[in-house]
């Protein structure tokens, strides 16, 4: 009589460090077109840029702002319809929490600070819905211009001091290409809304600078997994580690981003127009990062030779053991 003799489970081989029956995605397949589309977008939005320039907010432009506070709610279209009779063009009215708050922004007045108080807090009261008016600044054009200029210095501020960080961290390819990356995320924002004419305030400006944040914290995240794959992996082509990389860090980017994503979607739709231009900046940001990350910084890297000796630490001869063992 014979018996089955149960066979030992024999332990599946691994491929690069990864188990066969997890696929890993080739990104980088798909690498030279997307490089071509990301350059058609820079150009396309310094293009923008150039030729229909910002759509410049009171925030750089200069001009006038006042909190006002109603007894009962009141509707902005209403405010902006009462200010402009009395005189004061291009008001923009947004509510602060509620719409008994309200905000108002506009243009430099030629009038001084006593009589533009006493004729916005004529100008505002609405009927059976008096408004006190309250924090009235003005900001002149030539503060406004330095804080544009100064505002486009932080910003290339950051990108020289990200890239000194990354490769002090991690490598120099590794480190202009998450750079460049993170120029691609803000040129072509900013070209968005030079393109379709948005307002460009400090909300906006403060989103660009939170974007920059979320690409290079995205960047650092796939580096570091490449760089352990380059120490860990032997016997595969550079392609081969980054595609592993990127597909182990791929659960953790869609993770990231759509938590972000439902964010920034929160604030946009229920936060007011006081968020609205820069959940709108943001959003369109947490898409553009996401893809510069793998497509600009990582294939640029590869594009520059990165390999495996870019990872190992050489030692110098001097420090070589120079002993011989005995036969």
């Amino acid at each position: 009589m014979m018996t089955d003799v149960t066979q030992p489970e024999v332990p599946k081989t691994k491929k690069y460090g990864r188990p066969d029956d997890e696929k890993v995605i080739n990104f980088m397949k798909i690498a030279k077109p997307a490089a071509i589309i990301s350059i058609i977008l820079t150009i396309a939005s310094i293009f923008f840029i150039v030729t229909k320039g910002l759509n410049l907010g009171l925030d750089f432009t200069g001009g006038v702002s006042a909190e006002l506070n109603y007894q009962h709610e009141a509707k902005p279209a209403e405010v902006i319809s009462t200010l402009d009779k009395a005189g004061f063009k291009d008001a923009v009215v947004q509510t602060l929490g509620s719409n008994k708050d309200l905000i108002v922004r506009m243009p430099v007045q030629d009038i001084n600070v006593e009589d533009l108080n006493n004729a916005l807090t004529k100008a505002v009261q609405l009927p059976n819905n008096p408004a006190n008016v309250h924090k009235v600044d003005s900001v002149g054009g030539q503060v406004g211009n330095e804080l544009y200029v100064r505002s486009a210095g932080a910003v290339a501020l950051a990108m020289l001091l990200m890239l000194v960080y990354v490769t002090i961290r991690f490598e120099f390819k590794l480190a202009l290409g998450a750079v460049l990356s993170l120029l691609h995320d803000v040129i072509v924002t900013i070209g968005i809304f030079a393109m379709m004419q948005w307002p460009f305030d400090l909300t906006v400006l403060a989103a660009i600078l939170a974007l920059i944040g979320f690409s290079l914290n995205d960047n650092i995240v796939v580096s570091d997994r490449i760089r352990e794959n380059f120490r860990k992996i032997r016997g595969a082509s550079p392609i081969e580690v980054v595609n592993s990389a990127l597909t182990e860090t791929l659960r953790r980017t869609i993770h990231t981003s759509m938590t972000l994503l439902l964010v920034v979607l929160a604030m946009m739709f229920l936060g007011g127009d006081g968020l609205k231009w820069f959940s709108v900046a943001m959003c369109i940001g947490v898409f553009v990062g996401t893809y510069s990350s793998i497509y600009i910084g990582t294939a640029f890297a590869l594009w520059r030779g990165l390999n495996r000796q870019d990872f190992i630490v050489q030692v110098k001869p001097e420090f070589e053991d120079e002993e011989q063992i005995p036969h």
